[in-house]
């Protein structure tokens, strides 16, 4: 493929219907979600359900909830810490055209 034909194919790729990208995004970060929900019920869940009954007694009660506590705090740090390290270094593409 010669430099024409590729750099209309990338335009012919650059033309994605905004609204469909912004779908897309939109049920991407949903899935990111579930995904994170699931994780948190099966750790929270192995932590703190000892034997499954027909109610939750106080202390599983109050473990559940300070798992989950705990899980969103650590989530939360782990994207801030991203973030941060994001932002102090290059950008990839940039650093290999150096």
């Amino acid at each position: 493929m010669d430099s024409s034909s590729s750099s209309s194919a990338a335009a012919g790729l650059g033309a994605v219907d905004p609204q469909l990208q912004h779908f897309i995004e939109v049920e991407t970060q949903k899935q990111r979600f579930q995904q994170l929900v699931h994780q948190m019920t099966e750790l929270c869940w192995e932590k703190c359900m000892d034997k499954p009954g027909p109610k939750l007694d106080s202390r599983a009660e109050a473990c559940f909830v300070n798992c989950v506590e705990r899980f969103i705090d650590t989530s939360q740090f782990i994207l801030n810490r991203l973030e941060q390290t994001q932002k102090s270094k290059p950008v990839f593409s940039e650093s290999l055209s150096d």
